[in-house]
């Protein structure tokens, strides 16, 4: 099955995560215009009446952008839509998203059939993000048009199945659009998930490094200073397994090596306070992250490294191998 048409003219096959707290409009105007999806948290949008200015914002600058640049159009953005229960906003946030008419919805922490109808009525696309084979039949059943597997080692909320598995498992069965999270901060990366079988790279940690994104300068240095063996997976901090930078674990007087654990019911998206406000989520690629950038220099980036995986790639599948010569 072919993409979308929506996700067809992309510079890059690359979604940019919706980011807790730190992704805003700035951020996602940024990575469409570099030409990538951007996107944020519908949540992250406080008060609640700021969804609307924010979704007029991403809708008009957009368009402008398109005008005056007609060789390089900007690419679609998405909101993301957490469906679940202690999300009190969902039904007036998901309106707004109507009015607007958000090319892509992206949701999360359930799958209900009403929010994809409503994205559907206005001819919008919704890709939910899972961790495991049987959510996705479920997502799909329910009538999400795409998934976002989340793999071992990517950043905040993620699952524990690798990579390989979960898109073999998935492909199997789907023929819609996927894209694949999970320690994805590079150009080869991006290229790696398709050659898995998925059509898309998910990537967030390495844009928190960025210019643009709302982070603190001490969290975007970890981002920097940090690599796979900082990583720490727990689900103390909001209920739901994630991984977090260390250093930010460390700070808060915490033992990462002995971490309590929690559960589901400490999810609360009522509020806009958070305890574990300054824990900071990180995904296993930031190996790749070695300094703060904008977000047009790192999709610069991705994209010289994604052609020259490619070239190499190619190289190596067409010279023969000697060993099976006779």
């Amino acid at each position: 099955m072919s993409l979308p048409l929506v996700l067809q003219n992309l510079r890059l096959p690359v979604i940019g995560a919706p980011l807790f707290i730190i992704s805003n409009p700035d951020m996602a105007l940024a990575q469409c215009k570099a030409g990538v999806v951007g996107s944020f948290p519908a949540l992250n949008a406080r008060p609640p009446a700021l969804l609307d200015e924010w979704l007029h914002c991403m809708t008009e600058e957009l368009a402008a952008w398109d005008r005056v640049h007609p060789d390089r159009p900007s690419a679609p953005f998405a909101v993301n839509q957490i469906v679940h229960g202690t999300n009190s906003r969902l039904e007036q946030d998901l309106a707004l998203c109507v009015k607007w008419k958000v090319p892509l919805v992206i949701t999360s922490l359930g799958a209900r059939p009403e929010v994809n109808d409503a994205v559907h009525s206005y001819g919008g696309l919704v890709l939910h993000d899972v961790i495991n084979n049987r959510f996705a039949r479920k997502a799909v059943e329910k009538g999400a048009d795409g998934l976002i597997l989340v793999a071992a080692g990517a950043g905040g909320h993620a699952g524990a199945l690798s990579p390989f598995a979960l898109v073999q498992e998935v492909r199997a069965w789907f023929d819609g659009p996927i894209a694949l999270s999970g320690a994805i901060a590079t150009g080869a990366a991006v290229l790696a998930a398709q050659a898995m079988g998925a059509d898309l790279g998910y990537i967030g940690s390495a844009f928190i490094a960025t210019e643009e994104a709302n982070a603190s300068r001490a969290y975007k240095q970890g981002i920097v200073d940090g690599s796979a063996d900082d990583i720490i997976y727990s689900n103390l901090f909001t209920g739901v397994h994630g991984n977090y930078l260390r250093a930010s674990i460390v700070a808060a007087g915490l033992d990462p090596a002995n971490l309590p654990t929690s559960d589901a019911s400490a999810m609360d998206f009522a509020s806009a306070s958070k305890a574990w406000r300054d824990i900071w989520g990180s995904g296993q690629g930031i190996g790749a992250v070695d300094a703060v950038v904008s977000i047009g220099d790192l999709v610069d980036r991705l994209e010289r490294e994604y052609h020259a995986a490619a070239a190499a790639l190619a190289a190596k599948t067409t010279q023969p191998n000697r060993r099976f010569q006779t």
